[in-house]
Protein backbone atom coordinates (compact mmCIF):
# COMPACT_ATOMS: atom_id res chain seq x y z
CA UNK A 1 0.00 0.00 0.00
CA UNK A 2 1.34 3.48 -0.79
CA UNK A 3 0.92 6.91 0.87
CA UNK A 4 2.27 9.55 -1.91
CA UNK A 5 2.79 13.41 -0.96
CA UNK A 6 2.53 16.06 -3.32
CA UNK A 7 3.04 19.84 -3.07
CA UNK A 8 0.92 22.10 -4.70
CA UNK A 9 2.39 25.89 -5.43
CA UNK A 10 -0.85 26.77 -8.00
CA UNK A 11 -2.82 29.17 -5.49
CA UNK A 12 -5.85 28.21 -7.05
CA UNK A 13 -7.66 24.52 -7.71
CA UNK A 14 -10.83 22.65 -7.73
CA UNK A 15 -10.80 20.76 -4.12
CA UNK A 16 -13.23 17.78 -6.35
CA UNK A 17 -10.60 17.17 -8.84
CA UNK A 18 -8.72 14.33 -7.55
CA UNK A 19 -7.65 10.33 -8.38
CA UNK A 20 -8.40 8.10 -5.55
CA UNK A 21 -5.73 5.88 -4.99
CA UNK A 22 -6.10 2.06 -5.23
CA UNK A 23 -5.13 1.30 -2.13
CA UNK A 24 -3.77 4.22 1.15
CA UNK A 25 -4.01 7.49 0.58
CA UNK A 26 -2.75 10.46 -1.29
CA UNK A 27 -1.44 13.66 0.93
CA UNK A 28 -1.70 17.17 -1.29
CA UNK A 29 -0.23 20.03 0.89
CA UNK A 30 -3.01 22.92 -0.71
CA UNK A 31 -1.26 26.02 1.83
CA UNK A 32 1.47 26.15 3.71
CA UNK A 33 1.55 29.59 5.43
CA UNK A 34 3.48 30.86 8.89
CA UNK A 35 2.06 28.06 11.21
CA UNK A 36 -0.64 27.00 9.31
CA UNK A 37 -0.64 23.67 7.04
CA UNK A 38 -3.91 22.82 4.47
CA UNK A 39 -3.98 19.30 3.15
CA UNK A 40 -5.86 17.68 0.76
CA UNK A 41 -6.22 14.08 1.50
CA UNK A 42 -7.75 11.11 -0.67
CA UNK A 43 -8.27 7.55 1.13
CA UNK A 44 -8.83 4.41 -0.65
CA UNK A 45 -11.13 1.99 1.03
CA UNK A 46 -7.50 -0.33 1.56
CA UNK A 47 -5.53 1.82 4.43
CA UNK A 48 -2.81 1.10 5.57
CA UNK A 49 -2.02 -0.16 9.77
CA UNK A 50 -0.55 3.10 11.21
CA UNK A 51 -0.80 4.86 14.08
CA UNK A 52 -0.28 8.93 13.81
CA UNK A 53 0.92 11.21 16.86
CA UNK A 54 1.84 14.71 15.73
CA UNK A 55 3.54 17.73 17.27
CA UNK A 56 1.05 19.84 15.86
CA UNK A 57 -2.72 20.28 16.44
CA UNK A 58 -5.29 19.14 13.94
CA UNK A 59 -8.60 19.53 12.33
CA UNK A 60 -9.91 17.49 10.13
CA UNK A 61 -13.56 17.44 8.38
CA UNK A 62 -14.49 15.31 5.91
CA UNK A 63 -15.67 16.64 2.50
CA UNK A 64 -17.33 13.58 0.79
CA UNK A 65 -17.50 9.38 2.23
CA UNK A 66 -17.05 8.52 5.63
CA UNK A 67 -14.06 7.26 7.93
CA UNK A 68 -14.18 5.51 11.57
CA UNK A 69 -11.10 7.00 13.51
CA UNK A 70 -9.97 5.63 16.50
CA UNK A 71 -8.53 8.70 18.85
CA UNK A 72 -6.67 7.11 22.09
CA UNK A 73 -8.98 4.39 21.85
CA UNK A 74 -12.27 5.62 20.96
CA UNK A 75 -13.73 4.71 17.92
CA UNK A 76 -15.02 7.93 15.84
CA UNK A 77 -17.82 7.56 12.85
CA UNK A 78 -16.98 10.92 10.30
CA UNK A 79 -19.75 11.33 7.88
CA UNK A 80 -19.89 14.30 5.18
CA UNK A 81 -19.75 17.16 6.91
CA UNK A 82 -18.79 15.94 10.31
CA UNK A 83 -15.31 17.44 11.74
CA UNK A 84 -12.72 16.51 14.51
CA UNK A 85 -10.40 18.51 16.48
CA UNK A 86 -6.65 16.21 17.57
CA UNK A 87 -4.95 18.09 19.97
CA UNK A 88 -1.58 17.55 19.60
CA UNK A 89 0.44 14.37 21.04
CA UNK A 90 -2.73 12.62 20.64
CA UNK A 91 -2.47 9.37 19.41
CA UNK A 92 -4.91 8.37 16.53
CA UNK A 93 -5.75 6.01 13.33
CA UNK A 94 -7.75 5.63 10.68
CA UNK A 95 -9.51 2.30 11.02
CA UNK A 96 -11.39 2.62 8.23
CA UNK A 97 -12.92 4.62 5.21
CA UNK A 98 -15.53 4.44 2.22
CA UNK A 99 -13.53 4.41 -1.21
CA UNK A 100 -13.17 8.42 -2.25
CA UNK A 101 -13.28 9.51 1.41
CA UNK A 102 -12.06 13.10 0.93
CA UNK A 103 -10.64 15.03 3.87
CA UNK A 104 -9.47 18.48 4.59
CA UNK A 105 -6.64 18.43 7.39
CA UNK A 106 -5.74 22.04 8.88
CA UNK A 107 -2.44 21.72 11.38
CA UNK A 108 -1.33 23.88 13.44
CA UNK A 109 1.93 24.47 14.24
CA UNK A 110 2.61 25.44 17.83
CA UNK A 111 4.82 29.23 18.47
CA UNK A 112 7.41 28.12 21.00
CA UNK A 113 8.83 31.90 23.11
CA UNK A 114 11.81 32.24 21.16
CA UNK A 115 9.90 32.65 17.89
CA UNK A 116 8.26 36.09 16.98
CA UNK A 117 4.59 35.75 15.70
CA UNK A 118 4.18 38.04 12.86
CA UNK A 119 0.94 39.48 10.89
Amino acid sequence: MSTRFRHSIDTSMNLFNYTVPAAGETFETLLSHKNVEIIRIVSSDRLEEKVYCQDEDEWVVVLEGEALLSLDGEEKRLKRGDSLFIPAKTQHRVLETKRGTLWLAIHIKGVSKDQPVSA
